[in-house]
């Protein structure tokens, strides 16, 4: 069974977030959310959540990805944060996936993870005169090897259904996508 961590910062997107966790653990892929310290964290609409562990307790833990959600405070939140930017780094020097939306991008961006990859991110968040080596796209998801990338709630659920996909294969993305009856 695939294993997947998202870290969750003071200020992420709820809708990005939750939709993400839900939908892998419909995929019965395992998701282990991690505060960046201990006890509940609170999104940018004031939405509390617990995660399931703090982001020491996994930190030396393999994940076959790692996916950050966006929010501007939770996106700034994670790229100040000196664990993810490492968590980050080996996740790519070993060849496992990383995954962000929304205004994330800018972490994998300031870790040096989208240099010479395509991209896209929120509008704004990502500024080419900051990272010229990024080719960004306005593309609703955008995979570039093993590095994906998403533009913010309105693509949450593309993007959590791509990275069903890519962990799980097409057959199980299907069967989750086929109960959410979403329209043609």
């Amino acid at each position: 069974m695939p294993r997947v961590l998202i870290p969750l910062a003071e200020g992420f997107e709820e809708l990005e977030a939750v939709t993400i966790i839900d939908l892998l653990r419909r995929a019965d892929i395992e998701v282990v959310s991690a505060g960046l310290e201990p006890g509940p964290v609170t999104g940018s609409r004031r939405t509390v959540l617990v995660p399931d562990s703090s982001l020491d307790a996994v930190i030396a833990t393999a994940f076959d990805m790692v996916v950050l959600p966006g929010g501007l405070t939770g996106a700034a939140n994670l790229e100040g944060d000196p664990r993810v930017r490492a968590l980050l780094r080996r996740q790519d020097s070993e060849g496992r996936f990383t995954a962000a939306i929304c205004a994330a991008p800018q972490v994998l961006a300031s870790a040096g993870l989208l240099d010479g990859r395509s991209a896209t991110a929120y509008p704004g968040t990502l500024r080419i005169k900051d990272f010229p080596r990024v080719n960004l796209i306005e593309d609703p998801v955008v995979i570039d090897g093993r590095v994906v990338t998403s533009r913010g709630p309105g693509t949450a659920m593309d993007f959590a259904l791509q990275l069903i996909e890519l962990l799980a294969g097409r057959e199980r993305r299907d069967a989750v996508e086929s109960q959410l009856l979403r329209p043609s």
